[in-house]
């Protein structure tokens, strides 16, 4: 018998890579749905047309997986995870992956000035301020 898998969290911000338009974010959020789902991870992107900060949870190999997928995307550039660790319960169980564009680049850079759990709880803060799609 196995035991369950642990929930965890990752919480990391990038940069748009230069070359590449902002609209393609839609697409690679669909696409990334169906395979979170299949992951069972959940999560919240923000998007603010050159910044990018997501909170995932779900199994911990699950996410370390996709750390590792995002971290070689070439179209993500500076990508700096912020926190990781154990999650006790989840905080998006009500959409698998939200997309929410920020209102201009002062939030995120914000959000891309902290570390650690400071930065999660700066960015669980002003998730009321986001309109998300899930």
């Amino acid at each position: 018998m196995t035991e369950p898998q642990t929930l965890h969290e990752i919480f990391y911000c990038s940069v748009l890579a230069q070359d590449l338009p902002a609209n393609p974010v839609g697409a690679i959020v669909s696409r990334a749905r169906v395979r979170n789902a299949a992951q069972d991870i959940t999560g919240l992107l923000v998007f603010d047309g050159m910044r990018f900060c997501q909170h995932l949870e779900g199994p911990r190999e699950a996410l370390e997986a996709l750390m590792q997928r995002i971290e070689q995307d070439p179209r993500h550039v500076e990508v700096r995870v912020i926190h990781r660790g154990p999650l006790q319960t989840r905080r998006y169980s009500g959409f698998g992956l939200g997309l929410a564009e920020s209102e201009g680049p002062d939030l995120m850079a914000g959000v891309h000035v902290l570390e650690g759990e400071a930065a999660v709880k700066h960015f669980l803060a002003l998730r009321s301020s986001f309109d998300i799609n899930g």
